[in-house]
């Protein structure tokens, strides 16, 4: 069995009565209002289907982890309700629930324990559990002498030692190190392959477009966009350049997804090509083919500095390569209103077959946060071809000589 999730106008606020007797009236009349009360969530809905993957976004403060504590109980709801068809297992807060005095294997016991397994169940999987979670004789010390690392090596390890129908991980997956993060995604991906229901809350674009098959953002405890992670994270990234007062529009692309473009407009996208190893514009270019991306654009207003950025992204919208004249240390002095400026960029299309897009980034310093002129998603959509190298798997062409010797 799958898990399942159905979350119905869900809210939580916290109140301040000014007195004990005005919050017991309260129970009795609905017209005794608390004298403050502040939503952190208001009006969420949205479900998780059997075995689908959905990923949580948002700013610090949005509301995410605060949902996932009404979703799991850990916290009771203002107003709605949470439906659950069955097991569920939650990485929540660090070490939430750890004894810091009890030894990893102690609170492995007990936190196992609370989930509902049997002591018998539980013995049996302890060997596992010790063995993902690789913190060697520190399994048997005070889980105060751990660094915030090991704490999550066995929180996630015991919940993940017995298959949940539906896992939910907070953020603290990213305390771990580089190697136990691999370990954590694979077990995930596993879990995925088996049926297994996740939500996932993250702040990390590449893992959320992996894993996920949808995406929720929210933002000042609402939530104001469901669908494609790709769609939702560049609508995410918007929502940041709205804030730094950017124009932000939204394009239905040709490939019909949609094409997100924010920025000042001081300095504007005015042309894109592809050209393949004959100068012509293309579509469609071969693994491995001598290619020139040429991109024109046009200064609107007298800026100090312009640095021009491109990324290549692979069809789940995961960045495959990016660089700006910024980190080439090209950058563009003192450009005029009215001046139109050419880029071009060659290199070899090393990359497996599959469809890809390129976003551009105009602005001023080393990244589009500050000083953003132009972000265009989707600026250009091709596909790589495999007409005549040896088949091979994988998003990277490396042209490989291999040796046998006997």
């Amino acid at each position: 069995m799958s898990g399942e999730l159905l979350v119905k106008n869900l809210g939580k606020s916290y109140r301040q009565w000014g007195s004990e007797w005005r919050r017991m009236a309260s129970w009795f009349s609905p017209f005794i209002r608390p004298r403050e009360e502040h939503w952190v969530l208001k009006n969420i809905n949205f479900s998780v289907g059997s075995g689908e993957t959905v990923g949580i976004v948002g700013q610090n403060g949005a509301g995410k982890s605060t949902l996932l504590k009404l979703i799991t109980g850990t916290t009771s709801a203002t107003e709605g309700q949470v439906q659950l068809r069955g097991s569920v297992a939650a990485i929540l807060e660090l070490g939430m629930g750890f004894n810091p005095d009890l030894t990893g294997r102690e609170n492995a016991y007990h936190a196992a324990g609370l989930m509902g397994h049997s002591q018998a169940v539980i013995k049996q999987s302890m060997p596992e559990i010790e063995d993902f979670a690789e913190v060697g004789e520190y399994f048997d010390q005070p889980v105060r002498t751990y660094s915030s690392g090991m704490q999550m090596r066995v929180t996630f390890s015991v919940a993940t030692a017995f298959k949940p129908d539906l896992l939910i991980v907070d953020e603290a997956l990213s305390v771990g190190d580089s190697y136990f993060q691999h370990k954590s995604f694979s077990r995930i991906r596993e879990f995925q392959s088996q049926g297994c229901s996740l939500l996932i809350v993250s702040h990390d674009r590449s893992a959320v477009q992996a894993l996920c098959d949808r995406a929720i953002l929210l933002e000042q405890g609402c939530m104001i966009k469901d669908g494609d992670p790709e769609e939702v994270m560049d609508f995410y990234n918007a929502l940041i350049a709205e804030k730094e007062n950017l124009k932000v529009d939204y394009i239905q692309h040709s490939s019909g997804k949609v094409q997100t473009i924010s920025g000042t407009g001081e300095v504007t996208l005015a042309s894109i090509q592809l050209l393949n190893s004959e100068g012509q514009a293309a579509e469609f270019v071969d693994v491995g083919e001598a290619v020139e991306l040429v991109v024109r654009v046009q200064v609107n207003a007298n800026i100090p500095q312009l640095v021009f950025g491109y990324m290549i992204k692979d069809r789940l919208g995961q960045s495959v390569f990016g660089t700006n004249t910024w980190h080439t240390k090209q950058v563009l002095l003192a450009a005029k209103a009215g001046a139109a400026i050419e880029y071009r960029v060659a290199f070899a299309m090393n990359l497996g077959p599959g469809s890809y897009s390129i976003a551009i980034a105009l602005h001023a310093q080393g990244d589009h946060i500050a000083n953003n002129y132009e972000w265009r998603d989707l600026a250009c959509v091709f596909h790589v071809v495999n007409l005549n190298k040896i088949e091979f798997i994988g998003s990277a062409w490396l042209a490989p000589k291999i040796e046998v010797h006997q």
